[in-house]
């Protein structure tokens, strides 16, 4: 994807956005060459031995050039790819055997046992929004995946993105809008009011924040990102607007309807913030 929107796809500090338990995005990311990796999370969830596990795993993958997974596999994943076949066109043989060299992956399981080290590849920090997480403009790519519909303050961090990226560095976001089963429809969570909604997360550190696809984009936008590429998956709304709560009954028509978009963002320059 970000080969096809004139993306570096050879970035070599990357970044990703609440990881979770698993790191195999970034491990992945290591394994295909990149030098280093930022996994910043609200809370601490990943653990070495089962990441060692994923990072074998993944290395056999790219030895035996397996192709991508595709909708048989993975039918929900998005965005869709135009070609589910091993990358070959970014992983030749000679690429190939560089970043499956003995002694570089031995550094990386290195790095999988002693996250956060000084010396490590993978810097695993958790809360993401204390300062110093990430050294600004030090990262070339950051990415999520489901992460940013549950994080609160959206304005910082997007704000926060845009200072660890390197001039021209890009951002790549999958975002899923729906309820994630808290309600009967997909879009029925914005029916709740602020107080029912407060009451249904409970003590949970993060649920959703509820807010939709254009709130998004603009606050991409005023924190000095380029949109190159928004890819927005619509499903059947049998919400009307008449039945949202009060804070939602503006929306558009447009975000009504977007359950789930794929973004990408470059960081533009001379933006005051």
């Amino acid at each position: 994807m970000a080969k096809r929107n004139r993306l570096d796809p050879y970035p070599r500090v990357i970044a990703e956005f609440g990881p979770g338990d698993s790191l195999g995005i970034g491990l992945a990311g290591l394994i295909s060459g990149c030098e280093k990796y930022y996994a910043v999370d609200v809370v601490e969830h990943a653990r070495p031995e089962s990441n060692l596990k994923i990072f074998d795993e993944i290395v056999a993958l790219f030895r035996d050039r397996t192709p991508v997974p595709g909708d048989e596999e993975w039918p929900q994943v998005e965005p869709k790819l135009d070609n589910y076949e091993f990358p070959a066109d970014l992983f030749d043989d000679r690429r190939l055997r560089q970043v499956l060299d003995d002694g570089r992956l031995r550094e990386i399981r290195l790095s999988i046992l002693n996250m956060g080290g000084g010396h490590s590849a993978i810097q695993y920090k958790a809360p993401w929004y204390e300062e110093g997480v990430v050294k600004g403009e030090s990262v070339d790519m950051i990415y999520s995946q489901a992460v940013l519909e549950h994080v609160d303050d959206l304005k910082s961090a997007y704000r926060s993105m845009y200072l660890w990226l390197k001039p021209a560095g890009y951002m790549s976001h999958t975002i899923d809008f729906k309820c994630h089963e808290t309600a009967d429809e997909w879009n029925g969570h914005w029916m709740f009011s602020d107080f029912m909604w407060k009451l249904i997360k409970g003590r949970r550190p993060y649920l959703l924040n509820r807010e939709p696809h254009s709130t998004h984009l603009a606050l991409m936008e005023a924190a000095g990102f380029k949109i190159v590429c928004d890819q927005a998956k619509t499903s059947e709304s049998k919400v009307g607007k008449n039945q949202l709560a009060r804070r939602f009954r503006s929306i558009s028509n447009a975000d009504l309807v977007t359950s789930e978009t794929f973004i990408q963002g470059v960081k533009a320059s001379h933006v005051a913030l």
